[in-house]
């Protein structure tokens, strides 16, 4: 899976921590990068809001399986 440069380790990481022990729900778009609010932890191939690509939304956790 190809995953967009602005997604970092430090990005991932902070999105499951708050996701962990917060309200928060983030996903990644593989796409543009953005942090998109509103995913499952698995969550895969959510429509990005922002650059509007679909299927390229992974939720925090399911990001992190990749990204390590």
């Amino acid at each position: 899976m190809k995953i967009h440069p602005d997604i970092t380790l430090e990005r991932v990481a902070d999105a499951c921590t708050r996701e962990t022990w917060g309200t928060d729900n983030p996903g990644f778009c593989m796409e543009c990068g953005e942090e998109v609010d509103g995913c499952e932890p698995d969550a895969r191939g959510y429509d990005c809001e922002v650059c509007e690509t679909k299927g390229s939304v992974y939720g925090a956790m399911e990001v992190a399986l990749y990204i390590i």
